[in-house]
């Protein structure tokens, strides 16, 4: 019997889990979390218990097959550090807690997998995080001398794409242009260039287009002007803007799976704000252009647009999508288990003593 890895990935409506054995998949489950239950908790945090149950109900039975050797959690919003992979230690569980650079439910991935490792007395840790920075320094200078942008994105899932693709077309990732879309709850855009991610659109700080559940990009002013008006306190504000609207707010759904079905039916209002959604992602996706030409004295051209996350799911906005961008390079979509596979064989090496687990230092 190989290696067991448990791998746990909380997102911003689901929980996936996945167990290894070595290099295959011999378990995976995702359990989606409906609005009404998320909203019964006012912190990412009050969520711990819930999830972390949730994920001991999926994994139950597989259980009987033997105990994980390696638990693997996903990163959460953590002080800007290399990837690769970190043991989870107690000063970053004092980060996550304290929510010290960010709240967000992939923040649980590390509490969790910490917990369930110590049933079975086994390492936990993290892979690649979402505070991987890679920017280039000038890609984080805005107007305002007092913020400066921040990398935080769907750094497995981006990579992992980015990845597999570049094995698809046979070509080398650290040779290569690339612009990833992760497209779930959130929405994360990364310009790869030649191995490095070189700019990302960072949707937990309010960036992009709007997603499910996130309003994006919007005009700062009437948002400075809503705060004065006393309708949102600022805490209250902040939880609408990053879980509260978007396509939910708009249509009353976060999930497109229930949102394609009325415009079937001949839902006008549907129909347009799907068509507003997708021309928000393509107009972000198109802005990345300019980070891959940087730099490059021969413009080589951009090897592939990769589209990833639930989303990509949907045929219809891949199809619709695809039209609009397809001018920059060719589109390839990744579906299934790409951020898991990515902990998962990360988990693996460190067990074979192939990678080091770093430690994280507050």
């Amino acid at each position: 019997m190989g290696s067991r890895i448990l791998v746990i990935n909380p997102g911003s409506t689901s929980t996936k889990v996945a167990i290894f054995n070595d290099e295959k998949v011999c378990f995976d489950a995702e359990v989606s979390h409906p609005r009404e239950n998320i909203d019964k908790f006012f912190t990412v945090l009050g969520q711990k218990n819930f999830r972390s149950a949730a994920v001991m109900e999926l994994i139950k039975d597989e259980l009987s097959n033997g105990t994980p050797d390696m638990v693997v959690g996903r990163g959460g919003l953590l002080k800007p550090i290399p990837g690769g992979p970190y043991s989870i230690n107690d000063a970053m569980l004092s980060d996550l807690e304290k929510e010290r650079y960010g709240s967000h439910p992939c923040n649980l991935g590390a509490m969790i997998a910490r917990e369930l490792a110590a049933r079975w007395s086994v390492p936990s840790m993290i892979m690649d995080p979402v505070v991987t920075d890679e920017m280039e320094p000038l890609t984080k200078i805005t107007g305002l001398p007092e913020i400066k942008r921040r990398s935080v994105f769907h750094a497995l899932s981006q990579r992992g794409a980015a990845r597999s693709i570049s094995a698809k077309l046979g070509i080398v990732y650290e040779e290569s242009k690339f612009i990833v879309c992760h497209m779930g709850g959130g929405c994360s855009i990364g310009a790869h260039r030649n191995g490095r991610i070189v700019d990302v659109i960072n949707g937990l700080d309010g960036e992009g287009p709007f997603t499910p559940e996130r309003s994006g990009t919007l005009p700062i002013l009437p948002v400075i002007e809503l705060l004065e008006s006393g309708k949102y306190t600022f805490a209250e504000l902040k939880k609408v803007v990053t879980s509260g609207c978007g396509l939910l707010g708009l249509t009353g759904t976060n999930d497109l799976r229930k949102l394609e079905p009325r415009m079937d039916a001949g839902d006008k209002e549907a129909r347009f704000i799907f068509e507003a959604l997708i021309y928000n992602i393509a107009k972000h996706i198109c802005s990345y252009i300019p980070a891959l030409m940087r730099g490059d004295a021969r413009k080589k051209p951009v090897d592939a647009v990769i589209l990833t996350g639930g989303l990509a799911r949907s045929k219809r906005l891949v199809a619709e999508l695809t039209d609009l961008v397809s001018f920059i390079a060719p589109v390839q979509v990744v579906t299934g288990l790409e951020e898991m596979e990515v902990m998962g064989r990360g988990g693996l090496a460190v067990l074979r003593g192939e990678m080091q687990l770093q430690e994280y230092k507050s």
